[in-house]
């Protein structure tokens, strides 16, 4: 075991129950474990499930819970089976915190389903805080010349977005609906692999829309208006359940619709026909190690660059109500040393 030598206490960032306000406290730096790392955060992405862990939407968090799953960090500590990532190397923590490597799922490839994984910044804590622990098998090196905020996304937005785009299918005209962390990386995947997106936001957010084309979008408009072509498929990241029927008039016979939320308001019922003609929905769930793997070598082949608002830590009930009001033009990043 690599220690690191003067720790004790750290500031976190802690919610005691949901639909209230995170608490700044002081935490003792918890033990490394044989299979764990302790990571000195640089930057933890604000991410739409983060809203949805501390507004209640999503059942039984761990609580007291130290939110946060787009963790960027330093290993200062590593645990005795710990061989692959060193002490002083970057790295990634995203939302799934562990596998059984046992039921169905794992056995079959979809560790993602597994019946009883564990979720940073739901069922463990997360990167609200100075230091983060996590298990090594699930941690990720990253580039170390790179800005650890613009990192910070691609952590569960980046790769939920690349999930969802992968399940799309590969289809040249996407839709995307709901333009803010997820959708603006994968506009720029879309751009690098040739293909046309169309981004659909909030009726009269002119900025995002601004935002969609400036990234590479053919063309951007609100969730009111009709597509101006049919789509190949449609990638919902805004958690609006009547967007499913809107999107399914949008896509081609045989298209797809893939909701990407972890939770969604209801679907409204709507007419078989707008089903009928092979189309199609379905949602994505949590990732795999191996989507992380191939997103984090994809966002550097395609120099995705990450927009990013910051805010220091003590700030993080600031950045979760600017998200809920839809007033970050891309992703909200907490930032523990400043």
């Amino acid at each position: 075991m690599v220690l690191a030598s003067s720790m004790s206490s750290m500031r976190v960032m802690e919610l005691r129950a949901t639909a209230t306000p995170l608490s700044s406290v002081s935490r003792p730096v918890p033990p490394t474990a044989a299979h764990q790392v302790l990571v000195a955060v640089e930057a933890c992405g604000v991410c739409r499930t983060d809203l949805h862990v501390v507004d209640g939407d999503l059942p039984n968090p761990k609580l007291p819970l130290v939110p946060g799953h787009e963790i960027v960090g330093t290993v200062v500590e590593t645990g005795d089976d710990v061989r692959h990532l060193p002490v002083g190397g970057r790295v990634g923590i995203p939302w799934l915190a562990y596998t059984c490597g046992a039921c169905r799922y794992c056995l079959s490839g979809q560790e993602n389903l597994c019946d009883f994984a564990r979720f940073t910044g739901y069922t463990v804590d997360g990167g609200y805080a100075e230091y983060a622990l996590a298990d090594a098998r699930y941690c990720f090196p990253l580039p170390a010349d790179r800005d650890p905020h613009t990192l910070a996304p691609w952590l569960c937005a980046g790769l939920i977005g690349y999930r969802a785009l992968r399940s799309a299918g590969d289809g040249t005209r996407i839709g995307i609906y709901g333009f803010g962390a997820a959708a603006h990386m994968i506009a720029q995947v879309c751009r690098h692999q040739q293909r046309e997106v169309f981004a659909f936001t909030r009726p009269g957010d002119e900025a995002a829309q601004a935002f969609a084309v400036k990234l590479g979008a053919a063309w951007a408009g609100g969730s009111d208006e009709s597509a101006p072509s049919e789509l190949d498929a449609a990638i919902l990241f805004a958690p609006v359940g009547a967007l499913v029927p809107k999107a399914l008039r949008d896509v081609r016979k045989g298209g797809r619709v893939v909701c990407a939320g972890i939770h969604m308001s209801d679907i409204p019922s709507f007419p078989y026909g707008i089903l009928w003609g092979e189309r199609s929905v379905c949602s994505v769930a949590n990732l795999t190690r191996r989507d992380a793997i191939e997103f984090i070598a994809l966002a550097q082949q395609a120099n995705i660059e990450s927009s990013v608002t910051p805010y220091a830590l003590r700030d993080a009930n600031e950045a979760l109500r600017a998200l809920r009001d839809g007033a970050i033009l891309g992703a909200a990043v907490l930032d523990p040393r400043q």
